[in-house]
């Protein structure tokens, strides 16, 4: 089956946004907004906060609102197997309070978390992946051919400044089939770089950023497998023409993809990927049989349960189940790609009794999640018909990056009763009256708890007044939201 996939690039003076379209579906959309540029890849000169013996970690300040993270495990030479290079398990004989020191983060900031950082510095490029202070020449495990394998990593051994130089690099899978001159070109660029950053650090006194990492829509190109990719469009003018120097400097043709659009309608229009995002924020999603997940995104974990809802289609209830858990593999894996879902999920899957049906749809899931580029691990389906899966945290979710905890409920998703706001209310006028000495109490509060009070809690109203011997009087008003209420003395 012919497969079309698209990048749709659009681009404001504010924000940049990159949809991937196959066969006219949203399959993953990543947006940068000029004033909170992802930090992954960047690097810095920092200073070490504090260091904590306990956690055999570091706190170092890069510039940024909070400290970041680095473990002695990104600070020793990488490790061997499971076990460390001996040494490192103490943080204390590497780093100390004051100390100045080059990091990269390796995670965007997350939550309340501050970033993830690594001193084992990498600098890629298209093909390459530079390692200033290793000494191997590895390639990339998801080029399989044997002898492809070995070909490129005697290109790398035959070109003269690969010998010259002090690092070591991996061959990225969008190198096979390239030859010496593309491959040499990659390498000489890293090196050149590397020499530039390294200068950079020898001026700085205090935490900066020394190299920043590629803007979205370059960052695409060069990651991206573009060999895959049929055609990519950008709607602005200015970031076409970048995207095009950017192409013939990494030895990229691609004359016969990337193109400028000029239509009338926006971009994101075309393929209906405005209505999808928004959809992408939702609870529920509904799967074509009738039947639908439900995604909860909280702090800890996401849970994804799936439903038979409205599917009937089969003539037995084992059998609607399966069909249904098959069509949901599909949905939750384009579901955790298209939100960028990461860290513990939990999928609730409808129990299948029949042992052959779960193999079925646990296969299924597997083949669906090796689209997924970024790494995922399941495991098997229990009896209770649940899977636990981890997906690495590459950036902050969709989610995370267009919504904020609601100022209402905070972020609980649910709101306190008119009656529990209602019954709240009598007790903090029997407290301020233990305190204060008043004439009366006046009851501000949201037009659905005043009705409630003056209607179906007047009696209780009364037996307070009559407790205190104090008159209350309530005033409903707009502005406040359900659980907002004042009592004022007078």
């Amino acid at each position: 089956m012919y497969n079309e996939e698209k990048v749709l690039v659009n681009v404001t003076p504010s924000e940049t946004r990159v949809a991937w379209v196959e066969n006219g579906v949203l399959q993953e959309v990543w947006i940068e907004r000029a004033n909170k540029r992802g930090l992954v890849g960047n690097i810095y000169i920092g200073k070490v906060d504090r260091v904590l013996p306990g956690m055999q970690a570091a706190f170092v300040d890069i510039g940024l609102e909070r400290t970041a993270f680095l473990h002695v495990s990104d600070i020793c030479k990488r490790a061997i197997g499971k076990e460390m290079e001996e040494g490192c398990e103490d943080i204390t004989k590497f780093l100390h309070a004051g100390q100045k020191v080059m990091v990269q983060v390796v995670k965007d900031p997350i939550s309340s978390k501050g970033a993830r950082l690594t001193m084992h510095v990498t600098i890629p490029s298209r093909m390459l992946v530079y390692m200033p202070d290793e000494k191997m020449i590895g390639v990339s495990q998801k080029i399989e051919d044997a002898d492809e394998r070995e070909r490129l990593r005697e290109i790398i051994h035959s070109i003269p400044e690969a010998k010259e130089s002090d690092g070591g690099y991996i061959v990225r899978t969008v190198a096979e089939g390239a030859d010496f001159h593309e491959v040499r070109a990659d390498l000489v660029y890293l090196q050149r770089l590397w020499s530039v950053i390294q200068e950079k650090a020898k001026g700085v006194k205090k935490s900066a950023l020394i190299y920043e990492d590629l803007p979205l829509y370059l960052h695409i190109l060069r990651d991206i497998p573009i060999d895959r990719i049929e055609i990519i469009r950008v709607d602005s003018a200015e970031t076409y023409k970048k995207m095009v120097e950017f192409s013939s400097a990494y030895v990229m043709d691609l004359s016969d993809k990337l193109g400028l659009y000029s239509g009338e309608r926006p971009i994101f229009d075309l393929y209906s990927i405005e209505d999808e995002i928004q959809q992408a924020l939702e609870k529920r999603v509904d799967l074509k049989s009738g039947g639908y997940l439900i995604i909860d995104q909280t702090e800890a974990m996401t849970t994804i349960d799936v439903n038979t809802g409205g599917f009937v289609g089969h003539k037995n209830l084992e059998e609607t189940i399966y069909r249904t858990n098959l069509e949901a593999t599909q949905a939750i894996a384009r579901q955790l790609r298209l939100r960028n879902l990461g860290g513990i999920i939990i999928l609730d899957l409808i129990d299948m009794d029949d042992k052959e049906h779960k193999a079925s749809v646990y296969s299924a899931l597997q083949r669906e999640l090796q689209k997924d580029r970024v790494k995922t691990s399941i495991t098997e389906i229990s009896n209770l018909g649940l899977v636990e899966m981890t997906r690495k945290r590459t950036r902050e979710s969709l989610e995370r990056i267009l919504c904020e905890p609601c100022p209402v409920c905070h972020g609980r998703g649910t709101v306190k009763t008119p009656e529990t706001i209602a019954f709240e209310v009598f007790r903090e006028i029997t407290r301020m009256a233990k305190s204060f000495d008043a004439e009366y109490y006046r009851v501000i509060a949201s037009e659905p708890v005043v009705s409630y009070i003056l209607d179906e809690a007047s009696g209780n109203v009364a037996e307070l007044e009559t407790f205190l011997n104090k008159s209350i009087r309530f005033q409903a008003e707009g502005g406040y939201f359900i659980e907002q209420f004042d009592v004022v003395i007078s």
